[in-house]
């Protein structure tokens, strides 16, 4: 067992050489699933600065850093194992709740962003003019993403390549309406863009209400999901701060029992959230 985790443990450091030796590589597993997942994953949360080999990394190394101490406090294999894995896991859960919150936090901006758009179309201002104006006198937290179109326009005139840059920095399925509609009204041009855009308002208003009030009543089912998980492995990191009272889990039958109990609450918390999980918005015009 010892060699086994010899194995994992020089794999992964291999792995960590590899990404900070090779940048412009990418693991071959990752290139075409979870890489590309992991990067829509920290562009929803709005993380311009972080990478998806940073974020592996920082998995990697956070793991190690949890399997070492509990190794030194419990002298328990398996217990040091599954913390490890919960360590690797933090960083790609809290990118994951990052992510839940500016959702929900664009879910309410929209309405009002979409209202100052009407307006400056309204007033006559050039489709350009009207999303450049976004950062200036649009929500505080959208004003960023706006402000680097309108350098990007001032930088090159392409409408359509700045569209898609804007995109990619929003990163949400809101914005790739808005986005799509703005890029046919420049192209075919209409006299319909000012009331379309109230119209999309007025349901991305009712739209916001509606899940808010749906998240606030589901709230209970995903925290005593959570719950649920955490209470008997916060009583296991509890005990093996008594090294004498979890050397069992060093037995084959510890492996077993400590590996079917893991095995038991991924199972049952995967199940509970999709039971209470609202449909999720998906990407479909990026």
């Amino acid at each position: 067992m010892g060699a086994l985790l010899g194995l994992t443990a020089g794999t992964g450091l291999l792995m960590m050489w590899h990404a900070w030796s090779f940048p412009g590589s990418t693991p071959a597993v990752l290139r075409f699933g979870g890489w590309h997942r992991l990067s829509d994953l920290i562009a929803e949360a709005g993380l311009e600065a972080v990478t998806p080999r940073q974020l592996i990394i920082s998995s990697a190394g956070l793991g190690a850093v949890a399997g070492t101490v509990f190794l030194a406090v419990s002298r328990t294999w398996p217990i040091a194992l599954a913390f490890a894995v919960f360590g690797a896991y933090t960083p790609i859960a809290l990118v994951r709740a990052r992510a839940r919150t500016r959702r929900r936090e664009l879910r309410d901006l929209w309405p009002d962003a979409v209202d100052h758009l009407a307006s400056a179309v309204r007033a006559g201002l050039a489709l350009p003019e009207a999303l450049a104006q976004l950062g200036s006198r649009g929500p505080e937290p959208l004003r960023r993403p706006f402000q680097r179109f309108a350098l990007d326009y001032r930088t090159s005139g392409r409408f359509g390549e700045c569209l898609d840059a804007l995109k990619q920095r929003l990163a949400d399925p809101t914005g790739d309406r808005i986005v799509e509609s703005l890029r046919i009204a420049r192209d075919v041009g209409g006299t319909d863009l000012g009331r379309l855009l109230r119209t999309l308002s007025s349901f991305l208003r009712d739209d916001a209400r509606t899940r808010s009030e749906l998240e606030s009543r589901q709230s209970w089912v995903i925290n005593a999901a959570r719950l649920a998980v955490a209470a008997p492995w916060a009583l296991l990191a509890l005990l093996s701060m008594r090294s004498a009272s979890v050397q069992a889990f060093n037995a084959p039958s510890g492996w077993l029992v400590l590996g079917g109990g893991a095995g038991l609450c991924a199972l049952a918390y995967r199940l509970m959230m999709r039971l209470g999980r609202l449909p999720r918005e998906q990407r479909v015009l990026r």
